[in-house]
């Protein structure tokens, strides 16, 4: 366990984690997970906000693979995922893997070979949200023209809604898996 991530001990071993097979297997079967859980509908909140289910196989690839392996893993997942699903009719654009790397790497940073508390997720949540937020508002003006402010202003307070749900259901998720990580020996 590390404190913060801050340490050459940390980045070592993250960086053991591209050469440990089960790590590798893992996180496949993230990449495979995030695919299916794309197909699971999304839950309706309010305001036009929904809950989706991706960023919960991201996470959890996050917290057992590290940084190094995760970043690996986010271009991977992304890149299948857009490849075996279509794209939902939309065409690639690599601003979405860079967005997605991101995302897993903040989720690593926070996670990795850490003590997981409610505070923990809750800020590696919203650090995630408002990348996306920042991230996909500027794509979607490269992409179709509108407005930065426009796009980022509906997106914020979508992400400022799912933000509660989202935290509870990762902090859920993680101490549920805890213990059975645990003894797979994927985390300490």
């Amino acid at each position: 366990m590390y404190a913060h991530p801050f340490s050459a001990d940390y980045w070592r071993d993250a960086s053991r984690e591209v050469r440990d097979l089960r790590k590798l297997l893992f996180s496949a079967l993230m990449i495979a997970l995030c695919i299916v859980l794309a197909q699971v509908p999304s839950v309706p909140l309010f305001g036009g906000a929904k809950v989706t289910w991706g960023f919960l196989a991201r996470a959890v690839c996050a917290w057992v693979c590290g940084p190094v392996l995760g970043v690996v893993f986010a271009v991977a997942e992304d890149l299948l995922s857009f490849f075996i699903t279509g794209g939902g009719g939309y065409p690639f654009f690599p601003g979405y893997t860079l967005t997605t790397m991101l995302g897993v790497f903040v989720y690593s940073l926070f996670f990795y070979k850490s003590k997981i508390t409610f505070g923990r997720v809750f800020w590696a949540k919203l650090l995630t949200n408002i990348q996306n937020v920042i991230l996909g508002a500027l794509w979607m003006a490269i992409l179709s023209g509108k407005a930065w402010y426009v796009t980022a202003s509906g997106s914020a307070i979508k992400n400022l809604i799912c933000l509660p749900f989202q935290a509870i259901l990762l902090y859920t998720l993680f101490t549920t898996l805890r213990p059975v990580l645990v003894k797979m020996r994927l985390i300490e």
